[in-house]
């Protein structure tokens, strides 16, 4: 054994990283898998030569990827491991300079989300031979400062490699890191490029396999027993379920606890999904693109209990959401942060173990449906879905289809299987509404972030981890055309994808929500300048999305109602390789509104009398901010 403990290896960083990670698992609940499934990069002069050249020769079992654009790249390893329940991830490589700012972006969403990202950006020289280099930041009075300081903030662990040897700490917490479910988001490796082709005599049995148990948190009994009490003295609880189910698998516990006590459920936009089957329970999401039937039981609820879920202002109204002067909270969460947000009874723990204790403790007190509560939300149910019937899914002659069944179409197509990505705009407000994510349909929507861009490449990742069933993606026009790029990566890899694009000409979510704090539209649609007015409110530029996309070697439809894109449907999923589908959609149809507040102030002084309106109905909205303790 002594020997083995000294028997070293000479490997240069970049190859130390390399045969490191490709020896890393995680394992929980006995499966087992690879943590890092592969590695995307573009090499510039920074790790061409480093890890680059490690990969060449030591990545068997690390398959390297070569995206568009690094943003997206990040994105879709936050894909691929949102995908897995975050028990694998990607590693990124980037070059040093705007190679590794690009990934600023990718950072923060993950991080945000709580998603696992490993990223390699490259640095500047550590020896400092060569003077000032290219794409160096020279900061006047910190000489050791590079642009990817910026990622700390950004990074749930940053470390800068000015050492071989540092490698050999900096490489299992990162991996910790990864695998903790508490702490998880991007993990930030800055590799100067000078140190990533220097060696050193790494220890062999480094390279030896290493398994990271991800652990499933146990629930303080005591606190099990406090929720189970106040569920009990509970006449109107609700369940706000988010991402957390889905990463703890948590599923059936959750439709357990809600159908044996009687207890609705609403979702959050990570959580969309989180019931898998149809229930009576399920009210749809409370968010500020929700139902209304969810806004009006979670505003007259006097026990709510948020499980995994971070209650971000988009759930809770701004602290609007939550109107009976009785209520009180519970909190179900991996990390001690969100359980205690809202002044709640915090449960520190996996949400399916808590889920599991409390069931138990719940049935042991003689908690039992309220049938009142219940008729009452059978009755919120109903309204809604006859507004959708009346107002969303119905035909106006003339006029190009909503949103709304744009997506009703989208439904009738899936299949179990099937998932449907979005992240920014109006789709993913809307998919959060209308997408049927029961019977084996999944719904996979990036809205901590809500990041522009996101959706593409977020896509790929979630093929990755997907083999089977279709992946469908929903985006806006405005968002495709700041990143359609990794079409090309997916059409390269055949990885087959599903694009829809919502032409609706412009960045409608905004102009929606601009009309109603501004009361006049600027500058959110693609209109050509008027020479009369010198503003952006001529005519709308024509631009041909379908082009755009055959170019990149995908398979193109052009749709206008619904009977044609089921059909482009119904033919694309009979392709093997990436496929678009370009819908147009009315600009002016939206889904009806939440009765969720948004805190978006209008301005406090104007000389415009639609926004001297706005502003006075503003300052009645906020009155029903509270903070809750």
């Amino acid at each position: 054994m002594a020997g083995k403990l000294n028997d070293t290896v000479r490997l240069t960083v970049g190859q130390a990283i390399v045969k490191y990670l490709q020896v890393q698992f995680s394992e929980r609940d006995e499966n087992k898998r690879r943590l890092v499934h592969a590695a995307f990069g573009i090499f510039g002069h920074g790790n061409v030569h480093g890890l680059g050249q490690a990969l060449r020769e030591y990545g068997t079992d690390l398959p390297f990827y070569q995206p568009r654009n690094e943003q997206s790249m990040v994105h879709t390893a936050i894909g691929f491991a949102k995908a897995n329940q975050r028990l694998a991830t990607i590693a990124c490589t980037s070059s040093i300079g705007p190679g590794a700012t690009n990934m600023l972006t990718g950072a923060a969403t993950a991080t945000i989300n709580r998603v696992p990202v490993l990223l390699f950006p490259s640095d500047y020289y550590v020896t400092r031979h060569q003077g000032p280099v290219l794409q160096q930041l020279e900061h006047s009075i910190s000489a050791d400062i590079s642009v990817n300081d910026a990622f700390r903030p950004l990074s749930r662990f940053f470390d800068r490699i000015s050492r071989p040897e540092q490698i050999l700490t900096a490489l299992p917490e990162a991996c910790r890191v990864l695998t903790d479910p508490a702490e998880t988001g991007a993990v930030t490796i800055a590799l100067p490029q000078d140190i990533q082709a220097h060696s050193y005599d790494y220890p062999t049995h480094f390279f030896e396999e290493r398994t990271w148990r991800v652990e499933r948190r146990l629930p303080d009994p005591q606190r099990i027993s406090e929720a189970a009490v106040m569920l009990k003295n509970a006449r109107n609880p609700v369940i706000i379920a988010g991402g957390g189910i889905h990463y703890s698998q948590a599923w059936d516990e959750l439709q357990t606890f809600s159908e044996k006590f009687g207890i609705p459920v609403v979702e959050t936009f990570g959580g969309k999904g989180a019931f898998r089957n149809e229930s009576p329970l399920l009210v749809g999401a409370h968010t500020i693109t929700g139902p209304t039937s969810a806004a009006k039981i979670v505003s007259e609820a006097d026990l709510v209990i948020a499980v995994g879920t971070r209650l971000t202002d988009v759930v809770t109204g701004a602290q609007s959401g939550f109107r009976n002067p009785d209520v009180k909270f519970v909190g179900i969460n991996v990390t001690s942060h969100d359980a205690f947000k809202q002044g709640a009874l915090p449960i520190i723990a996996d949400a399916r173990e808590a889920l599991k204790s409390l069931i138990d403790a719940s049935v042991s007190v003689g908690i039992g449906p309220n049938l009142e509560h219940l008729e009452n939300v059978a009755s919120a149910k109903n309204e809604w879905e006859k507004q959708l019937r009346s107002e969303v899914y119905n035909d106006i002659p003339g006029e190009p289809m909503g949103q709304g069944q744009l997506i009703q179409t989208l439904n009738d197509s899936a299949q179990t299987g099937d998932t449907i990505v979005a992240a920014a705009g109006t789709p993913p407000g809307n998919l959060v509404n209308l997408w049927d994510a029961t019977d084996g349909r999944k719904c996979h929507l990036e809205f901590g972030n809500s990041c522009m861009g996101y959706e593409i490449p977020g896509s790929i990742g979630v093929r990755m981890a997907q083999p089977n069933g279709e992946v469908y993606v929903l985006i806006g026009d405005g968002t495709y055309l700041l990143s359609p790029s990794e079409i090309m990566t997916a059409v390269q890899e055949g990885l087959k994808i599903t694009v829809v694009i919502s032409e609706n000409h412009g960045f409608q979510s905004i102009r929606q929500l601009q009309m109603a704090r501004a009361g006049r539209a600027f500058a959110t649609e693609f209109r050509n300048r008027d020479e009369s007015t010198g503003r952006l409110d001529g005519d709308y530029v024509a631009v041909d999305l379908a082009k755009t996309a055959e170019g990149l070697g995908a398979h193109v439809w052009k749709a206008s109602t619904p009977e044609e894109v089921r059909i482009a449907m119904s033919e694309a999923r009979e392709e093997t390789g990436t496929c678009v589908i370009v819908a147009e959609t009315h600009p002016d149809r939206y889904v009806p509104q939440s009765n969720v507040w948004f805190d978006v102030e209008a301005a406090e002084v104007s000389n415009d009398p639609e926004t001297q309106a706005l502003r006075t109905v503003y300052e009645e909205e906020r009155k029903h901010q509270r903070f809750h303790y």
